[in-house]
């Protein structure tokens, strides 16, 4: 079949953008897989026949409605995406400001209604913390001059953010959740 490659569905453009952006970051925080992706560009296997690295988790193309249904939501709470569109350098500061505002407090509103937000670290920032071995790289990302192999101390940047809770609403079906905010005519 045409559209397929050597290991399955060839995918789009945007699937490929995800996984170039998600393998760089995981090079970064992993001296192995970095390794690993060094001998596969070399034209060589990915593991070693007597040490296997540890297992890649499969990507699975995200789900887009949830998303859609969120940016309706700061829409029509806080025009979040009115503000965006707009183009901010012909105003004053002060009116910019004041348009942030109740964008601000309208996007806050609309996620403490639909997630419970956390931070991932506990510790204030500016506190030493150290990652110990088997750290989650997807929670903990480690910037500045990142060599060897964890433990790791450094200082706390930023506590990092995580939803513990999601309550979107129910979407009838049929509903074009592509729709954001419609077009309003007023007669």
């Amino acid at each position: 079949m045409k559209n397929k490659a050597k290991w399955g569905i060839k995918p789009s453009v945007f699937s490929r953008l995800i996984l170039a952006l998600a393998t760089c970051r995981r090079i970064l925080v992993d001296a192995r897989f970095a390794g690993r992706i060094a001998a596969l560009r070399a034209g060589g296997s990915t593991t070693a026949p007597d040490a296997p690295g540890p297992e890649v988790p499969r990507l699975q193309a995200a789900e887009p409605n949830a998303g859609l249904q969120l940016l309706g939501l700061l829409q029509q709470e806080g025009r979040f995406i009115d503000f965006l569109e707009e183009d901010v350098g012909t105003y004053s500061d002060a009116e910019v400001g004041a348009a942030a505002r109740v964008v601000h407090e309208g996007c806050k509103k609309t996620l403490g209604q639909h997630f419970t937000i956390e931070a991932v670290r506990a510790e204030a920032e500016g506190t030493r913390v150290t990652l110990t071995e088997g750290f989650d790289a997807s929670a903990v990302q480690l910037t500045g001059n990142v060599v060897g192999q964890a433990p790791f101390t450094g200082s706390l940047v930023h506590r990092g953010w995580q939803v513990t809770e999601t309550r979107l609403p129910q979407v009838a079906a049929g509903h074009d959740l592509t729709i954001l905010a419609p077009a309003e005519v007023e007669l």
